[in-house]
Order: structure tokens, then C-alpha cells, then sequence
């Protein structure tokens, strides 16, 4: 389906553009036509998902993809847990595709509003330091080149390519399909739990070596640490979800209703935050609960924010959350929304940002009505200083050589990039900054 270009912007209102052609590919030959149709026409050509990347990665000028109707299972074998997806496959759509064949994702982030090309593409990530990103979980795809060609990158087809594609921001060729190594379904044990912020940090190593999958989130203005410690169970363990009340009263009446509310009434009253923040700590208690590891990772988020959010070695998070958190008290600002810290698994990906080291991720945020940008500077030189490397799909400032610097597979990158897109079909303004022109 073709129509011509309104004004797409993403989630968080951070980018917006105006194509000039919208297309609504059904079918991995229906996205084939589509590039070959611009490449001829001399248009850029980008397709988006569920547009929850921060930064402008997905702005399409051209010819812009959407890829609403490119969903669904297109193989699965229950034997090897291979399974091979529709790229524009909505991450919440997963679980219920995967429920016959008693098979689940091995990790997922706490959002599941994108589609699974794009968050590969960009490098989303859970918690776990004993596990990677979604990324690491891919074991083929399959691209539209700029030729207007199917390309198949996995272990029997152009299995050199892999580790360098799989985050491939979109620069690339387009994703059609993805191949998913999945794990048998598992029931996930959660326990969160506030715990003095001092304690959290003080033990925070044996923490994370101790738990198959921790996290912890602070709200500034507090001293407490919300800390989210979880374990993976056989399929077999019992299961004791949260009520269907408690998790409505605390998803939709107090993580979305009242914070949303106490979010745009804050930018009026910014002395209200302090106190709201440790209401909220107050609120938030102990939680224990069994469930499907799907239904625990996840989490429902309504309230529109923008966030930033750095990868640093393992070893250097307690020294950079320390700065941060001095950061707030010495400028006197008022934080609104938590700060999330999170850790992956080392990986071998060329742009992942867990390449070559074990990894602790800080996130902070702002709701999105209120200018993040002295925020996020001021918190951006911390981590820098401490070896970050910045989410693709999350604001940050900087450019290709600053880059270059972090990666050390990142001219491979762009060598491949030159390849299969010497004449940058699939670029836009945000990759010219990034990657170069």
C-alpha cells in the first residue's frame, strides 16, 4: 500500500520528519519492490517499527516503510528452538507465537512495544550478566540490499557477515526476516525489594554474580534503591502471579495514572518532586511473585518520557552512579523520573554495546515535556569519562570519530556499509552524524 507522506514522528516526540511517499509492505518481496521503486526514483528509503528509538536513527525522507502488516511466525522447529519472524514482528507479539511450540525467549528488555528488527538493530537489552542483549539471541537474517537483492546472513550464508549485521542500526539494507535461537519456556521468580542505596552499591558485585537477572532503579531525592532480583525456574515450578488487581492498582493506577499526572503537574512545581519521589519508594514495597518469564520481564509504561542511557565496563558503575548522583544534589536540580541501572554479558557483535566486556548500563530520564538537554549533557560527560559507550536508540551527543573511538570494529562496519550501500540509499541525517557520510 503506497499514500503519500504525512508527519511520522517517533515515541518520545524527539524526531519527526515528512516523507515523501509512506509504503505498508506485506511481504518481504513487497519490501524488495519498494527499494528497487526508489533506488530507481534516486530516494532514500528507511522502514520503522514501533518508532521507540529516541534519536532520528529511523527518519525516513524519502520513502519511509512501515511495517505494521510485515508480522508474524514464518518458521519454527522445537527441536533446535530456531525460530524465523517477520521483521516488523511486535516484540509483545512473540511470546503468544511461541506458546505451541513450549519455547521463549531467552532474555527481553522491560518494554515490548518494538518490533524485533528494530531491536536488534539498535542493541535493546534486558538485565543479566550472565546474558546479552536480544541481539546476541539472532542466528540468521535476511536483507533487501541496495541492489534490490535478498541477501541471507547466517552460518551457512555469508556467516562472516553475522557479527557485524545483527546491530546494524539500519544502515545496512532493510531487515525482512530474523532468526531467533530460542530457549525452552521457563517460569521466572521475582522478588523486588527496596534496600538502602549505600547497601545496594556497597554489594552490588555479589548482587549481580548472585542473581540470574538484577536491576535496580533509584529515584533522585532518596536514598533508597528499588532493586529487582530475579531467577529462572523450569516451566514445571508453580506459578504465583501478582492478583489481576494488585498489578492493574500498580501498572495503570500508580506506574501510569498518578505518575503521569504528578509528572505534568511537577513542570509547574518542581518542589513537589522531592517529596513525591519518596512517597513513591514508600508505595512501591515488596513484591514476590512466580510467572511466565515474558509477563515478569515485561512492564506496561504509558507515561511519554526521552532518555538517555550509557554502557560502561562493569567495573566502573558504582564510581560513575556516584558522580551522577552527586551531579543532582550539587546542581539542585529537581529529577522527576528514576534512574534504571541494569548489566549484560560480553558479547562478540561489532556495534554492540556490550562488545568485547561485561557491562552495567545507566539510564536516566525526563518526562517528555520537560528540555532534557542540560540533564543529559552534564550526566553524557560522566559516562564518556568512564569508558560509556551510548544506546543506539537513545539520545546522546556524539558524532562518527567520537565513535570510532569506542568500537573497535567500527571501520569493519563501515567497510561493510561501503559495500552493500556505497551509495547510502538507506541513509539519513542521524546516520551521517554517527557512521559519517
Amino acid at each position: 500500500m503506497t499514500r503519500p507522506g504525512g508527519t511520522w514522528q517517533n515515541w518520545g516526540r524527539t524526531a519527526a520528519v515528512r516523507p515523501m511517499r509512506v509504503e505498508r509492505p506485506r511481504s518481504p518481496e513487497g519490501v524488495q519492490r519498494s527499494v528497487v521503486a526508489a533506488a530507481s526514483q534516486g530516494l532514500t528509503v528507511k522502514a520503522v517499527g514501533a518508532g521507540h528509538s529516541f534519536t532520528g536513527i529511523a527518519a525516513a525522507p524519502g520513502v519511509l516503510l512501515e511495517f505494521d502488516d510485515l508480522q508474524g511466525l514464518v518458521s519454527a522447529d522445537p527441536q533446535t528452538g530456531r525460530v524465523t519472524l517477520l521483521a516488523g514482528t511486535c516484540l509483545h507479539r512473540i511470546p503468544a507465537l511461541l506458546k505451541p511450540y513450549g519455547l521463549a525467549m531467552q532474555n527481553l528488555g522491560d518494554i515490548d512495544r518494538q518490533s524485533i528488527s528494530g531491536a536488534i538493530s539498535t542493541g535493546t537489552h534486558g538485565t543479566g550478566a550472565r546474558f546479552g542483549g536480544i541481539a546476541t539471541q539472532v542466528r540468521g537474517l535476511t536483507l533487501v540490499t541496495a541492489a534490490g537483492e535478498f541477501m541471507r546472513i547466517d552460518q551457512d550464508h555469508n556467516s562472516e557477515l553475522l557479527a557485524g549485521a545483527v546491530v546494524g542500526l539500519g544502515a545496512l539494507g532493510i531487515v525482512v526476516e530474523v532468526t531467533l535461537q530460542c530457549v525452552p519456556a521457563f517460569v521466572m521468580h521475582a522478588l523486588d525489594a527496596p534496600v538502602p542505596l549505600d547497601e545496594t552499591l556497597g554489594s552490588l558485585r555479589e548482587r549481580v554474580a548472585d542473581a540470574d537477572h538484577f536491576e535496580f532503579y533509584w529515584h533522585p531525592h532518596t536514598d533508597v534503591a528499588l532493586t529487582k532480583t530475579q531467577t529462572r525456574l523450569p516451566e514445571s515450578a508453580p506459578r504465583r502471579p501478582i492478583p489481576a488487581l494488585r498489578r492493574w492498582l500498580d501498572e495503570s493506577v500508580l506506574e501510569n495514572g498518578v505518575f503521569g499526572a504528578f509528572c505534568a503537574v511537577s513542570r509547574l512545581v518542581p518542589a513537589a518532586i522531592p517529596p513525591f519521589n519518596r512517597l513513591a519508594v514508600t508505595l512501591t514495597g515488596d513484591v514476590e511473585c512466580s510467572d511466565r518469564s515474558h509477563r515478569v520481564l515485561i512492564h506496561h509504561r504509558n507515561v511519554r518520557f526521552r532518555e538517555m542511557e550509557y554502557a560502561l565496563p562493569a567495573e566502573n558503575v558504582v564510581a560513575a552512579f556516584g558522580e551522577l548522583r552527586q551531579l543532582i544534589a550539587d546542581r539542585g536540580w529537581r529529577i522527576e523520573f528514576p534512574v534504571e541501572v541494569r548489566f549484560a554479558a560480553a558479547d562478540d557483535l561489532w556495534l554492540s554495546t556490550a562488545s568485547g566486556r561485561d557491562t552495567a548500563y545507566i539510564a536516566v530520564h525526563r518526562y517528555w515535556r520537560v528540555d532534557p538537554r542540560e540533564y543529559f549533557d552534564a550526566v553524557e560527560q560522566i559516562m564518556l569519562a568512564h569508558g560509556g559507550r551510548p544506546h543506539w536508540g537513545k539520545l546522546h551527543s556524539l558524532n562518527a570519530e567520537q565513535l570510532r573511538e569506542r568500537y573497535p570494529r567500527f571501520d569493519d562496519f563501515i567497510a561493510l556499509r561501503d559495500r552493500l550501500d556505497p551509495d547510502r540509499l538507506f541513509g539519513n541525517r542521524h546516520l551521517e552524524r554517527i557512521l559519517g557520510a
